[in-house]
């Protein structure tokens, strides 16, 4: 008999809640139990709700695609019904990227800023990169979305920068803009682009660049349910995990 994973789908409404709706409809073990959104149109067989607080439905996790602010309400939530919660929004304050690390305590936390498995691929290939090309490699990352996208840069650009600045000996400064600089480059510096076009899905690229060559390592989304996905197999990955905090490194662990 097939195990279903009951999801309460925040954002349900949203580009992401019907890319994770159109893949639930091809597989037989998800489920969405209840949508939470400030447009609470339904278009499935389940309530959606305004505020998650007004849930009844039994779930197994949450699922959270919607807006950051919204981050303290459904850590509240989960919390009071013992749930975990896969966060796959970005643009998160480092005031709430906190508050998920305070209710990890108590609950299990799943945090990813992008949730494709090639991009966290990526990833692993530009920290071993870094590792190897050392000093004399510049490193610039550009990321491309759609005009629709409300943060800049991406919180995967960020992710990405993160995770190479582990790497290295010495802190680097994160660049966003030069446009007011008069200065060489110095090498103590990571430069980070955003590109705003279109309907691009998304587009990243990490270049490390020396005087007589460059290497480039990039990753493109031609459809979101890549992202979506990633998502379900966090959901699935969460139930039953003990409380603590959780990333797509240990999701992709799991699965080797």
């Amino acid at each position: 008999m097939t195990k279903i994973t009951n999801i309460i789908f925040c954002g349900i409404n949203g580009r992401m809640g019907q890319a994770v709706e159109e893949l639930i409809s091809e597989k037989e073990n998800f489920r969405i139990v209840a949508g939470v959104d400030v447009n609470t149109t339904r278009r499935g067989d389940y309530p959606v709700y305004k505020n998650i607080s007004d849930v009844k439905e039994k779930a197994d996790v949450i699922v959270d695609f919607s807006f950051h602010a919204a981050i303290g309400s459904y850590l509240e939530y989960a919390k009071a019904q013992r749930l975990p919660i896969v966060v796959s929004t970005t643009g998160h304050t480092p005031e709430e990227t906190a508050l998920m690390h305070e209710y990890s305590k108590f609950i299990p936390v799943f945090f990813s800023r992008n949730m494709s498995l090639g991009i966290n691929l990526l990833i692993e290939l530009a920290k071993k990169a870094a590792v190897m090309l050392g000093d004399d490699f510049d490193i610039e990352i550009i990321e491309a979305h759609h005009n629709k996208k409300l943060d800049a840069p991406s919180g995967t650009a960020l992710m990405i920068a993160d995770a190479i600045s582990e790497t290295l000996e010495n802190k680097p400064e994160y660049v966003y803009d030069r446009s007011e600089r008069r200065q060489e480059r110095p090498k103590n510096e990571i430069g980070i682009h955003a590109v705003r076009a279109g309907g691009i899905v998304g587009e990243h690229s990490v270049l490390f660049g020396a005087k007589n060559e460059s290497v480039t390592i990039s990753h493109s989304a031609y459809s979101r349910s890549v992202f979506a996905l990633g998502a379900l197999r966090a959901a699935e990955f969460m139930v039953g995990m003990p409380a603590g905090m959780y990333s797509m490194s240990d999701l992709i662990g799991e699965m080797n």
